[in-house]
Order: C-alpha cells, then sequence, then structure tokens
C-alpha cells in the first residue's frame, strides 16, 4: 500500500533546463531511451525514433508499430521545417458501407472498433523510416536497441497501464489480453514485471531487415490473416495494401500569431489547421491584457474554438480523395469574417461553418474520436527538433494483436455513416484512404527565426485545444511551458463547453454561464509536452496528468507527476 500511495504521489518540481539536448515523453522508460541516443550522438530525429519505440514496449495501449503517426522535424543548418505523414489507409477494398451492418445500417461506434475491420494498414515504421532519411544520422538498428531490451528484460508496469489494462482492454483478444496478464488470468500489478518476448523478436527483425520486413513477406501476411479473421468484424485487407503503403512527405503548414510563425501538420490531420484557426480568430483580442485567470479570456478561447471545430467538422479530410480550402480556411478576410462572430459578452447562440474561399459543398461530419495516442518533444544539442504525435486510436486499438503489438482502430477515425442531409462526406471511407485526425505536432518560431517552443498531445480532438492553449499561454500569459501544460482546460467543440473537472477552471463556471456559456464539469482524457528554448537552453514540460517525464541528455530527470494527480480519465 505503501508503495502504491509513493506512486500515486505528485512531485511540484521545477521544470528542467538543459544546454544540451532533452526529451519530453509520457513515460520515463521512453524518455531515458530517448537520451540513451542522444548521449550517443544521435539526432532529435533519431531520438524521437528510438523514444517511439520504446512507447511502443512501456505504453501498449496509446500507440506502437501496429498504428500511425506524425512528424513535424526542423533541421537547424538547414532552417527548414519539415513534415511526415505516416497515417494509416483503408485497404483498397473499402468502400462507404465499410461499417453498416448486417441489417444495412451503419454500426455504432462502439460495435465498430473491435475486431479486423477497424484496422487500418499501420504506417509508423514507414512514417519512422522516412523521418530517419530526412533527418536520422546514427544506424537504423540502433534505434531499435533500447525498446529490444525493454520487450526482451521486462519492464515493471505503470499504474497508469495497470489502470488501462483494468478499464479498458474488454475489447483485447484473449491473446492480447494474456501480453500483459498474470498465472492467474488478471492484469499484471502495479510494479509488476512485464515481459514480451514475441514483440522483442519483431523489433529485432525490423532493426535487421528495415521496415520492408513488416510491409513484405510472412509478417505482412501474417498480420492479414489475423485482421480478415478476427471472430469480429473481419476485413478485407491484401498483402497488396502492407506492400504499397507509402508515408508521404506533406507540405508544412504554417501560419502566425503576434509575430511568432507555427509550423503544424496539414491535411489528412485538421489539428494544426484548426490550431491555427483558434489563434488567428483570437488575434484581435487583447488575451495578454485579460490573462490566464479571466472568465473572459476562456470564454473567447471557448468561442474560437467552436469555429475552428465546425469548419474542421465541415471541410477536412484526406487531401489525396477530397478538395480542401487550406488557403481559404486561413484567408485573413475569411478569419477575420469569422473573429467578428465572437463577443465578448455573450456567448454565440448558434455555431456554423463558414464559406471559406474556395469550399466545396460539404455536410458536417461528426466526430467519434477516442483517447488513443501519445506525443512527444526532443531537440538535439545542435539545435534540431522533432515534435511527433503517434496513436493506434483507442486503448489498446482494435484489440487484435500481431507478435506482441497491438493494431490499431484507425478507421473509426472516419465517418461511419457516409451521407448527411444527401451529401457525401468529406471524411467517408473509400480504398486507401486516410482518415481525418487531430493531431497537431507543432513548432512554434520567435520573431527572430529560432525555435521557441515544440508542442503536441494525445487525448483524441482534444488535441487541438490543448496545443492552442499552450501556445496562448507561452505567448500571451508568458508561462513556462510546464506551466502552460499544466493549466486546466476548456472544451467546447459544440455548443457545450465542457469544464475539466478538479482544475481552477471549476471555479470560472459561473462567471461563464453569466456569459451565456452551456457548460458542463467533466474529466478528459488530456496528456501533453512540450520543450521551449529558454535563455540559450532547452527545457522542457511534461503533463501533470500523466506519468510523463522531461529527461535531459545527462540523464536527470524533473519527474513531474504520477497517475492519480487528478480525477480524468487516461488519455491513452
Amino acid at each position: 500500500m505503501k508503495k502504491l500511495v509513493a506512486l500515486l504521489v505528485v512531485l511540484f518540481l521545477p521544470f528542467a533546463a538543459a544546454a544540451q539536448g532533452v526529451v519530453s515523453a509520457a513515460d520515463p522508460r521512453a524518455a531515458a531511451a530517448g537520451v540513451e541516443i542522444l548521449r550517443k550522438g544521435g539526432t532529435a530525429t533519431d531520438a524521437a525514433i528510438a523514444t517511439m519505440l520504446a512507447l511502443n514496449v512501456v505504453e501498449p495501449q496509446s500507440a506502437g508499430i501496429g498504428g500511425g503517426a506524425f512528424f513535424v522535424q526542423y533541421d537547424a543548418k538547414k532552417k527548414a521545417t519539415t513534415t511526415v505523414d505516416g497515417r494509416e489507409a483503408a485497404p483498397m477494398a473499402a468502400d462507404m458501407r465499410w461499417f453498416f451492418g448486417p441489417d444495412g445500417k451503419p454500426l455504432s461506434h462502439s460495435d465498430a472498433v473491435p475486431g479486423g475491420r477497424s484496422v487500418g494498414v499501420p504506417g509508423t515504421l514507414r512514417a519512422m523510416a522516412l523521418a530517419h532519411s530526412k533527418g536520422g544520422k546514427l544506424p537504423w538498428a540502433t534505434l531499435f536497441e533500447p525498446a529490444i531490451r525493454l520487450a526482451r528484460d521486462g519492464f515493471a508496469v505503470s499504474p497508469r497501464l495497470n489502470n488501462a489494462l483494468s478499464r479498458y482492454a474488454g475489447h483485447v483478444t484473449p491473446a492480447g489480453r494474456a501480453l500483459y496478464a498474470g498465472p492467474d488470468g488478471k492484469p499484471l500489478a502495479i510494479g509488476a514485471i512485464a515481459r514480451n518476448p514475441e514483440q522483442a523478436a519483431l523489433l529485432e527483425r525490423v532493426a535487421k531487415l528495415g521496415p520492408d520486413s513488416f510491409y513484405v513477406g510472412p509478417q505482412a501476411q501474417k498480420l492479414v490473416d489475423t485482421v480478415n479473421h478476427a471472430e469480429r468484424n473481419p476485413s478485407k485487407m491484401t498483402v497488396g495494401d502492407l506492400a504499397s503503403y507509402e508515408a508521404k512527405d506533406r507540405p508544412v503548414l504554417c501560419g502566425s500569431y503576434r509575430k511568432h510563425r507555427i509550423c503544424s501538420m496539414g491535411p489528412p490531420s485538421s489539428g494544426g489547421i484548426a490550431v491555427l484557426m483558434i489563434l488567428k480568430q483570437l488575434e484581435r483580442f487583447d488575451m495578454a491584457k485579460l490573462g490566464k485567470d479571466s472568465p473572459v479570456a476562456w470564454h473567447l478561447f471557448a468561442e474560437s474554438s467552436r469555429l475552428a471545430y465546425a469548419d474542421r467538422d465541415m471541410y477536412l479530410g484526406d487531401p489525396d480523395f477530397v478538395k480542401i480550402p487550406l488557403k481559404g480556411l486561413l484567408d485573413p478576410k475569411y478569419i477575420a469574417g469569422r473573429s467578428a462572430l465572437i463577443r465578448t459578452d455573450r456567448s454565440m447562440t448558434n455555431v456554423t461553418a463558414g464559406t471559406p474561399p474556395g469550399a466545396p459543398p460539404r455536410v458536417r461530419a461528426p466526430t467519434s474520436e477516442v483517447p488513443g495516442t501519445t506525443s512527444l518533444s526532443v531537440a538535439d544539442d545542435a539545435g534540431n527538433v522533432a515534435q511527433v504525435t503517434t496513436t493506434i486510436e483507442g486503448s489498446f486499438g482494435s484489440g487484435l494483436s500481431v507478435d506482441g503489438t497491438m493494431l490499431n482502430n484507425e478507421l473509426t477515425d472516419f465517418d461511419i455513416a457516409p451521407v448527411k442531409d444527401g451529401y457525401l462526406v468529406a471524411n467517408r471511407v473509400e480504398g486507401g484512404k486516410r482518415p481525418r485526425s487531430s493531431m497537431a505536432p507543432s513548432i512554434v518560431y520567435a520573431p527572430n527565426g529560432e525555435v521557441r517552443l515544440a508542442v503536441g498531445a494525445a487525448g483524441g480532438s482534444t488535441i487541438i485545444v490543448q496545443v492552442a492553449k499552450a501556445i496562448i499561454a507561452v505567448v500571451d500569459w508568458k508561462l513556462p511551458a510546464q506551466d502552460a501544460i499544466g493549466l486546466g482546460l476548456i472544451y467546447a467543440p459544440g455548443q457545450v463547453a465542457l469544464i475539466e473537472k478538479g482544475t481552477e477552471r471549476e471555479a470560472m463556471v459561473p462567471a461563464l454561464e453569466a456569459l451565456g456559456e452551456r457548460v458542463q464539469v467533466a474529466p478528459l482524457g488530456l496528456k501533453a509536452n512540450a520543450i521551449e528554448r529558454v535563455g540559450g537552453k532547452w527545457a522542457g514540460g511534461a503533463d501533470p496528468r500523466s506519468e510523463g517525464v522531461v529527461m535531459q541528455q545527462d540523464g536527470s530527470v524533473s519527474e513531474i507527476t504520477r497517475v492519480g494527480a487528478r480525477p480524468n480519465r487516461p488519455a491513452e
């Protein structure tokens, strides 16, 4: 019992600052993997890949090579920002009725998640390889060494993993549950050692033979057989779907906010564009003067969020399949018109999508994302930065596993019903298409062009407002990244604003209601992290709602929190 209490204690330590490299990640074992690579002379990209692979082992509920990822990379020598799209893709056999039941009606989201049909062709390994070719230095196999050790030698089950196993693994197959169960079949206790020799062997093969060993040959056939012969919702994936999958160089999406340049992931992620819209719509308001403790400031934040989510739901999808009015959504006149709808003294009674320049006919696509994601931030001693968000969608993904690795349920990020009010929705299922995402790995550049902040988050569609909040807190309210991440959140994807339970935001409820806000206090699944440049040194922040840490290149750690700090459901 004393051990459990100790693990739940919040450690209010100052944020970590380092002259050399730094890693912020959701688990200390993963952060240590990244630091190990930095100390071997690896770049930020090298360390980010090693961190991701370690998270695959110690955070199986959140991410892994059975899922997808987005990279935003900054090359300090070239002073260039690039992005990599490793989003999962639908099998070519998929069509608009992919998630229809025997009765000819769309399945509910909860019924669509378990089994093979929700599994998209994984993109994480291809994304890692492309990112490594652009920003890596150490040999590919070296990046796998920490994760292989963790899987082979074992790691202590964290409170967060134990909680996920106990509460969110009901849809996981017996084979998947057995990976993290004791002899009695129950989830491994906190502190128990979990070993995954199958996963270690898989990682060793990919380390030695490269990503093709996952996408072509026996490993690809094993994955296809698993999803196509699933007991629930069998798929129609082929080995050709895996062999033809490619990670993509996407145009970096950049905008400005108060003379800072912000670069993020573009479509098929909706996260970057939505973050930029929230910020640009707020730029005419003096958020700095209002301050972080002002109910009006948070009311304005909620209003701007509503407008951004409405446009996001209407227009965003896979740019290879649908026309997206990207320039129109950030057009100054359009932004000004949307911002004019926001008032300081009252809330909007009705929020609808606008009509930006170049907008095609669309219909609102309902949001159904659930939190099953992780994020990480890395900087090296040369000034290179990698901000990555990676996911398997829901907790433990589809519930299926291959060689000790969970497979995603990313295809439920598509809109299950393809038609609404007589229109095809932008985010409908199509063969080869990548589902819309909310992931928003972002890098913020100061007016002098130097990296000021790199920030990302997990938590489904709350990712957008987590990232926007952090940027406002750093730029307008001059908070350290650690404090910015820790601020309580207001999440308003629609008319009702969700107030994060157990935070300072709850005290604002009466004032927000007086402004016409419809509010509901609720736990939110939040998990963000960041790094920032402070006085020529790298500083890091990790979320006080998670087990995240900031680890300096010399191995010293600022441990921010353990699970149980706030009554939140986990942002797995």
